[in-house]
C-alpha cells in the first residue's frame, strides 16, 4: 500500500512539474536580441535582456549596482530560496551535532593570535556591515557581508578554545532577520502589486538612502547569513576531536 501511495504521489508531483515547465515562456537568441514566446498564447516579445538590465536598472530600482538589483528585485524569490536553504543547512547541523560542549580540549593559541584577534575583530565586523549596507552602491551584498562577519567570530573560536556563541542572541538575530525579509515581501504584496515588489521611495541613485527596499533586504540577509554561518561554525567547534 505504501509503495502504491508513493508511486501516486511521485506521479502527481511529476505531472505538476511538467505542467509548470510547459507554461514557462520559451526563450532564444536571434541576432542581437533575446526573444520570449508564450507557449499558451503563442505571442512573442523581442527584447534585449542584458541591455534592459544595464540601461533600466537605475530607473526601475534606484540601485547603482545592477547585480544587486537583479538578485534582490528581479529574482527576489530565488534569493529568498537561497536564504531558506542556508537556514535549513544550519538547522540540520544544529540537529545532528547537538552533543553539548564536550569536545576534546584544544591547546590555547599563541599570544600573537589571541591579542591580534581581539584587535582586528571590530574591523572585520565593520567591514562586513559595510559590505551589506552598501550592497546597492558597490559590489557586495548580504551574503558576502554576512560571511565576513561570521569569519570574525570564527577567528575568535580559533584563538580561544573556550569561546562559544551564545545560542539565544544568535537565534533571535537569525529569526528576526528572516521575519524581516518575509514581512518586506508581504508589504510589497499589500502596497504594490506583487511579493517583494518595491513600495518605498527610490531616492537619488548613488546615495546611501536610495534603491527602495533593496538596502533593507540586504541588511536583513547580512544579519541572517552572519548568524547562521557563525552558528554552524560554533556547532562544529563543539564536536571537534
Amino acid at each position: 500500500m505504501r509503495k502504491v501511495a508513493a508511486i501516486v504521489i511521485a506521479s502527481a508531483f511529476f505531472a505538476i512539474l511538467l505542467i509548470s515547465f510547459y507554461q514557462i515562456p520559451q526563450s532564444g537568441y536571434s541576432g542581437s536580441e533575446y526573444y520570449y514566446s508564450n507557449p499558451i498564447t503563442g505571442s512573442h516579445a523581442n527584447e534585449s535582456v542584458p541591455s534592459h538590465y544595464i540601461s533600466g536598472t537605475k530607473n526601475e530600482t534606484g540601485a547603482v549596482n545592477a547585480v544587486t538589483a537583479i538578485v534582490v528585485e528581479y529574482r527576489g524569490f530565488d534569493t529568498l530560496g537561497e536564504v531558506t536553504v542556508l537556514f535549513t543547512a544550519a538547522t540540520g547541523v544544529a540537529f545532528l551535532l547537538h552533543k553539548g560542549k564536550g569536545g576534546k580540549k584544544r591547546a590555547e593559541a599563541n599570544l600573537i593570535l589571541r591579542e591580534g584577534s581581539k584587535l582586528v575583530l571590530p574591523f572585520i565586523l565593520l567591514a562586513g556591515a559595510y559590505i551589506f549596507i552598501h550592497g546597492h552602491l558597490t559590489p557586495g551584498g548580504g551574503f558576502p557581508g554576512g560571511a565576513v562577519i561570521a569569519s570574525g567570530f570564527l577567528l575568535m573560536m580559533l584563538s580561544y578554545p573556550k569561546f562559544f556563541m551564545k545560542e539565544k542572541p544568535v537565534s533571535i538575530t537569525e529569526s528576526f532577520a528572516g521575519i524581516t525579509f518575509a514581512v518586506i515581501g508581504l508589504l510589497g504584496l499589500l502596497f504594490a502589486s506583487s511579493f517583494l515588489e518595491n513600495f518605498l521611495p527610490l531616492g537619488n541613485a548613488g546615495y546611501l538612502l536610495s534603491a527602495g527596499i533593496i538596502p533593507v533586504i540586504y541588511i536583513a540577509i547580512g544579519f541572517k547569513v552572519g548568524s547562521e554561518l557563525s552558528s554552524i561554525a560554533d556547532k562544529l567547534k563543539e564536536v571537534q576531536k
